[in-house]
């Protein structure tokens, strides 16, 4: 939740301190009850891990390299036609 949040896992500790501020709601909560008013529901619909993500990541980069790679072949393969 926090990291479709974009809230910074660094600054997590700062805004975890309920026990020298009671007022304040436990991280969890806080996280959650965010959560809520900006997206209108409990939980994401789909929850992966941050290995998940990396490896989403890694392989939407090779897609686009291999997608950029058939594009310069095409174009290479137009203009040794056209000569």
């Amino acid at each position: 939740m926090a990291r479709e949040l974009g809230l910074n896992p660094d600054k997590l500790g700062k805004i975890d301190n309920h026990k020298q501020e009671p007022w304040k709601a436990p991280l969890k909560e806080f996280i959650e009850e965010i959560y809520l008013n900006q997206f209108k529901k409990s939980e994401p619909d789909n929850i992966r891990s941050l290995n998940q993500i990396l490896q989403d990541g890694k392989i939407k980069k090779e897609k686009k390299i291999a997608k950029r790679e058939l594009q310069k072949q095409n174009q290479f393969n137009t203009v040794t036609d056209e000569i």
